[in-house]
């Protein structure tokens, strides 16, 4: 071989050689995709925590609601402070703060109802004995002393009524009375002749529509001449053991105290508190209620201090509240005086009260 064709022979080589070697640099060059395909996954790795902050935004986003619905569910325990007082506080604008020792702002329904039946249960403790404080032996004796105690006691009551019945017995009796010898016999009770009229009245009434008889259904009651809710209540309660509930001025005034209603007309009184007790308890919480405005919670100058359920009242303090001042506030059998009633049942003169006096007796 010439050295021209060793020259060329090396060049082939040389070119060869230098052939494989672009090859073999060509060959990374190739594979620069792969790194930059590698490079991109450590970005999405990084990438990959760039997401956590919006999956927490995400999972905050989530957790709002949550909370609001939370918030939601317990929302409804500041409504129940805002709306129960409504039905529980007596609107008395001059009721000062200082005077409530538990006041009811906030009190649930629930909390109402059981305050509200834990005071008539102390009531019958200190009141096992209450009745009815009108002497009377059928239903038209009650009928008509019921309708005589309107704007005067009922100790006044009786010691009025026995002349009465004494004299005119029966509806028919009383029916065909000569008004102005029943107006002197009812003068004592304040309004005579007004009351004559309505006893008159309801005597004739009983013996035209009912035969003489006294009925037994509100309905009834309620269209005789001077009787309204209140008197037929009282008739259907203790003369026929129907409940009602008796809202007298003494009954509205100690319900409002204790805020069971903040209602004034009687109808929706009777209403608010019958929603409070079973039905089987009217009658005997109306007397519980009303005993108790006789002798300690009084209109004008309540006994606080002797009071036996002052801790569950929130009017305590608008009386009296030093214990030896209060219990000169006391009245009747509570005070060691007599009662109302000229012949009282068994059990209270049992339980130590003692009969009223006649009339003029002193």
């Amino acid at each position: 071989m010439s050295d021209g064709g060793r020259k060329t022979a090396k060049a082939a080589k040389t070119a060869a050689a230098g052939g494989s070697a672009s090859a073999k640099k060509a060959a990374p060059a190739r594979k620069a995709p792969a790194k930059k395909a590698t490079a991109k996954k450590p970005a999405a790795k990084k990438a990959a925590p760039a997401r956590e902050p919006a999956a927490k935004k995400a999972s905050a986003r989530k957790a709002a609601p949550a909370k609001s619905s939370a918030a939601l569910k317990k929302a409804p325990a500041p409504r129940k402070q805002v709306v129960a007082p409504k039905k529980a506080t007596a609107s008395v604008p001059a009721a000062p703060e200082k005077t409530v020792a538990a006041h009811p702002r906030g009190e649930s329904r629930t909390a109402l109802v059981r305050r509200a039946r834990r005071i008539n249960r102390e009531l019958a403790e200190v009141y096992p004995y209450a009745h009815p404080e009108l002497d009377f032996e059928n239903p038209f004796q009650l009928v008509v002393a019921t309708v005589l105690s309107a704007q005067t006691t009922d100790l006044r009551v009786n010691q009025t009524t026995p002349a009465l019945f004494a004299k005119y017995p029966t509806p028919e009796d009383l029916a065909a009375a000569d008004p102005e010898e029943v107006e002197e016999i009812l003068r004592p009770t304040g309004f005579f002749r007004a009351k004559t009229k309505s006893v008159i009245g309801l005597s004739k009434a009983l013996v035209e529509q009912f035969g003489g008889e006294v009925p037994g259904r509100l309905e009834d009651l309620v269209k005789l001449p001077g009787v309204g809710r209140k008197t037929a209540f009282v008739v259907l309660g203790n003369a026929f053991g129907r409940p009602g509930i008796t809202v007298d001025t003494h009954f509205q005034r100690l319900v409002r105290r204790w805020k069971w209603t903040d209602e004034t007309d009687p109808d929706k009184i009777e209403a608010a508190v019958g929603a409070l007790f079973p039905k089987s308890d009217w009658t005997d919480l109306s007397h519980h209620v009303i005993w108790h405005g006789r002798r300690i919670c009084h209109a004008r100058k309540p006994a606080c201090g002797a009071c036996p359920i002052a801790p569950l009242c929130p009017a305590y303090g608008e009386g009296e509240t030093d214990p030896e001042k209060a219990k000169k506030l006391l009245k009747y059998e509570k005070a060691g005086q007599p009662g109302q009633r000229l012949k009282p049942p068994q059990a209270y003169l049992d339980a130590g009260g003692k009969a009223a006096p006649p009339l003029g007796a002193g």
